[in-house]
């Protein structure tokens, strides 16, 4: 990360008038530049060496002011009077601002003094209008990284501030009142976290303003603004300008407090008249591109009085010539519909009010009426040049005009890191392919010294606990870096990356945990990145019809109005070698991902297909992947943030693919709640894992999760399953991934063998409940995913199988435990059951050929980073193993077997409430084979 991005690394520049900061005056010859260390992380940092001083280079210093004001020539001399073009600035340097020509303009002496670096303040607005009732979104990022920072916002006077009318955003955290902020909860963590809260408040009342402090914040995460303030019903009676300010104080490595000046000030200007008038984008989840799609829009604005007359006037030339556009305006005159552009015209707006106090114009909003070409902005699309600078200008430009689409024809596009923007759309034509190539983003600089974990870390390693604060170790290596990514977005709203083209990662995506041993400029590692986004929309042409697979041709059809078979692709987005994300969303509400084609063409490094990370409202729709190395839908929730979030709200709909992992798994990131996720008409084709895994591994509560139960819409077909290893893996263990973690070995026997595992000793066991699974079918059980490059192996005796799985999870007792069990959960519960799980009209039919001998395994409880059927080795039962789950329900479901086997059909251990009904087994099945029960009771078995 460059070191301009990372601190605001000037504190003062050349000033012609003296200025108070931070308790001292800097005189025109005199140039403050902040001292003081901080901790910064890069991947490769070595261990324990990321102190680093704040002081600017002598290089730094220039290159900044040249780019500042090219127009002069700088230079810096040493004390002595010699030229500094490198190395550290120190006292008694002095910088010189030159003429063009040479001549010295101005000499300032260097004056370290020791400070936090300078963050950022912004506010939503420059400009406001008087006598109208507002909100100002007000934003902060501090220089530098620490924990338990304190904060002081300057509210000027006229702003009426107080805990009811004020909102705030913590590091990305959600909006909350200020008067609740002491009562936000600070996600899921271990009693070893020594934050409770969020942060504190005070808010003093001041004859020039308003002060608000804000307390014992974690500033250690860097998630876009570390607060975002949001005041409500301002209302300024009085013309002219008002001055915000902002400053910070670290609590580590040292006590250092920022200036307040320059980029921690931000002047407000409030006038007369609309001053606000703005275009509002559709944020709708689906693009559907109508015949007015561009030629019609809608505005907004705020205006002091009810005007009796108001025009919308509109441009097509630049603001020469203005005539009035076709609108229809709300009761209130302060929002408008108008239409009737012309399609592909470059527009202004502006509004005209021709009488009352009012009178005069608006602001000027521009727009494209139509999808705006990238070759516009310089992008060639021959495959022949890195196109990333160009491409980023062309979405900075719409950005700044408010938003629009940018088209990307037929064509080749070769891209590092692709900057995403609010409100800005890319759109590819058919024949459009975008390709990555070497060279993204960097990862980003962290806080934290954990040099083994940012190459990947072993799940059983005590690494995640070694400091129970440091976020980033728990999670792997993919999760916890966002900016080394083919397109990145932090913090936006109204995303979309649509249309009939190609994305590749053209084999510069990599996917592998050790990304970070890589060189420099190959470790990107993923394809989209969103992160603490809304509104996000990744997919092909969107229409209503539904998505299947049809065996023969071994392609996925469209069901057309009459049960057709449409072999139409085209309109799909196509994504191949897309490394170990396609998408990696972390904390982003609002997303659509539909119609998108894995692997047409090419199916190598291809690993997680859509990885969604404390997601809520998420619609996964009509995907088709060829293969895949890892899970296709995953929902999840980690630290990676630097705290935890909830996800819940999931419709998960024709999901097709093969995958050397699971085809949908809730796991193994479970450091949060994963609640209400419904899935309809799934086709597993291959599965080395499970076609459908639900797991709780890091104390997270899973819940109401529902397999074809028609949540979606209506069912088209029956679910169908093919070559999973393990059908469903239903599970829980306890690897407690949460900050404040704890952690122990322990040596202890189970089943008469000696164990020797990490126990979690201060996170409760995670829990699983109310999970309904529907109407599927199930063949071929065995790991059979065409991962192995053959398409499909048939089963030959050495490929993986299990036994469908239903277990929770128990702690070794005392008396099995070397030395004792030492310690008690917080909640006092040592098992973890399963709850409330049911099965219904679900067919299954297994290889089968176990001997009798296996019919007496106990297989081991789940240790501590292991959330895989394999990790359980072979079950005694071939139609269902069920162990701590209290509520199990099997209605009209059938177990089969493709040869004799020598198991129990269903086995329960340590299962209380079960209604067996309605099962259907294999002729000749013996009664005391059909069921095993062991530490059961209720156990309920009807015909």
């Amino acid at each position: 990360m460059n070191r301009f991005f990372f601190f605001a690394c000037w504190l003062c520049m050349l000033i012609s008038s003296p200025v108070f900061l931070a308790g001292h005056t800097i005189k025109p010859d005199t140039l403050f530049i902040a001292r003081g260390t901080t901790y910064r992380y890069t991947v490769d940092t070595p261990e324990g060496q990321g102190l680093v001083s704040t002081v600017l280079k002598a290089g730094e210093l220039l290159e900044k002011w040249r780019h500042k004001a090219p127009d002069k020539k700088y230079q810096l001399l040493d004390a002595a009077g010699l030229d500094k073009k490198n190395g550290e600035l120190r006292n008694g340097d002095q910088f010189l601002v030159l003429s063009a020509e040479g001549k010295i303009l101005k000499t300032q002496l260097i004056c370290l003094k020791p400070m936090a670096l300078n963050g950022w303040l912004s506010l939503d607005r420059k400009r406001i209008a008087t006598g109208c009732t507002n909100e100002i979104v007000l934003s902060y990022t501090a220089g530098q990284r620490s924990p338990d920072a304190t904060l002081k916002l300057y509210i000027p006077r006229g702003i009426d501030m107080d805990p009811e009318n004020a909102f705030v955003n913590v590091i990305g955290r959600g909006e909350v009142t200020l008067k609740d902020l002491e009562k936000q909860s600070v996600g899921r963590i271990g009693s070893l976290y020594p934050y409770r809260k969020v942060g504190t408040f005070r808010i003093l009342k001041k004859e020039q303003g308003t002060e608000l402090i804000l307390s014992h914040l974690d500033l250690r995460p860097l998630n876009g603004a570390d607060l975002v303030l949001r005041i409500g019903a301002v209302h300024l009676s009085r013309a002219g300008k008002y001055m915000f300010r902002a400053v910070y104080t670290t609590s580590q490595p040292e006590i250092l407090t920022s200036s307040g000046e320059d980029t921690e000030s931000f002047e407000l200007e409030a006038v007369k008249g609309i001053v606000d008038f703005r275009r509002l984008a559709d944020t709708s989840l689906s693009y559907i591109e109508k015949e007015d799609t561009y030629t019609r829009l809608n505005f907004k604005w705020t205006s002091e009085k009810l005007p009796e007359r108001i025009v919308i006037q509109q441009s097509s030339d630049q603001g020469k010539t203005w005539s009035a556009g076709a609108a229809v305006f709300s009761k209130d005159m302060q929002n408008a519909k108008l239409w009737g552009l012309k399609p592909n015209q470059q527009y202004l707006f502006r509004l005209l009010i021709p009488s009352g106090e009012n009178r005069g114009f608006s602001n000027t909003v521009s727009f494209y009426s139509g999808k705006l070409d990238v070759r516009r902005f310089g992008v060639k699309g021959n495959g022949s040049q890195d196109e990333t600078a160009s491409l980023n200008l062309a979405i900075d430009s719409l950005s700044r005009m408010g938003g629009g689409t940018l088209v990307f024809n037929a064509g080749t596009y070769l891209v590092k890191t692709v900057q995403l923007k609010s409100n800005v759309y890319l759109y590819l034509e058919q024949g459009a392919v975008i390709k990555a190539i070497k060279g993204a983003d960097a990862p980003e600089t962290t806080w934290f010294s954990d040099q083994k974990y940012r190459s990947g870390l072993s799940p059983t390693d005590t690494g995640p606990y070694a400091d129970p604060e440091n976020y980033m170790t728990k999670q792997d290596v993919g999760h916890h870096y966002f900016r080394n990514s083919m397109f990145f977005g932090e913090r936006l709203d109204n995303v979309k990356i649509i249309g009939q083209g190609t994305i590749t990662g053209d084999g510069n995506l990599v996917n592998g945990d050790k990304v970070m041993n890589n060189a420099p400029d190959n470790r990107a590692d993923k394809m989209f990145t969103l992160k603490l986004c809304t509104n996000v929309e990744i997919g092909g042409i969107y229409h209503a019809k539904d998505l299947w697979y049809d065996e023969q041709r071994d392609e996925p059809y469209y069901i057309g109005p009459k049960g057709q078979k449409l072999f139409d692709s085209d309109h799909m987005l196509k994504i191949e070698r897309s490394g170990h994300f396609a998408l990696l969303a972390t904390g982003t509400d609002g997303i659509h991902v539909h119609d998108t084609y894995f692997g047409k063409n090419q199916t190598s490094n291809a690993r997680d297909i859509y990885d969604f990370m404390g997601c809520n409202r998420v619609r996964a729709v009509n995907i088709y992947s060829k293969v895949s190395s890892d899970d296709i839908i995953k929902p999840g929730s980690d630290c990676s943030l630097g705290f935890t979030r909830p996800a819940s709200d999931y419709k998960v709909r024709n999901i097709i693919g093969d995958t050397n992992c699971n085809l949908f798994q809730i796991g193994s990131e479970t450091a949060d709640d994963i609640t209400k996720v419904c899935v309809d008409n799934i086709y597993v084709l291959g599965a080395n894992k499970a076609g459908f895994s639900i797991s709780t591994n890091d104390g997270g509560r899973i819940s109401d999760i529902h397999l074809n139960c028609g949540h979606t819409g209506p069912l088209h077909s029956r679910s169908k399953m093919y070559r999973a290893a393990a059908p469903f893996f239903i599970s829980i263990s306890n690897r407690g991934r949460i900050l404040g973690a704890q952690a122990a070995r322990y040596r202890f026997t189970e089943n008469g063998r000696q164990r020797e595992e990490l126990l979690i000793k201060n996170v409760n066991i995670g829990e699983v409940n109310n999970i309904s699974l529907k109407g599927i079918d199930v063949q071929e059980v065995y790991g059979g995913s065409s991962y192995n490059k053959q398409r499909w192996k048939a089963f030959d005796g050495t490929q993986s199988r299990s036994t469908p799985i239903v277990a929770g999870y128990k702690l070794p007792g005392p008396e099995a435990m070397e030395g004792g069990l030492d310690f008690k959960l917080p909640n006092g519960k040592h098992t973890g059951y399963l709850k409330n799980i049911s099965f219904e009209d679900v067919h299954i039919k297994v290889k089968g050929g176990n001997t009798f001998s296996d019919a007496a395994n106990v297989p081991p409880e789940l240790g501590v980073g292991q959330y895989n059927a394999s990790n359980l080795k072979v079950q005694p039962s071939y139609g269902l193993w069920a162990r701590h789950v209290n509520g199990l329900n099997l209605s009209n479901c059938s177990f089969s077997v493709e040869q004799a086997d020598g198991r129990y059909v269903i086995v329960l251990d340590d299962v209380n409430n079960a209604e067996i009904s309605l099962l259907k087994t294999p002729l000749g099945s013996s009664d005391e084979m059909l069921l095993m029960k062991k530490n059961s009771s209720s156990i309920s078995v009807k015909e």
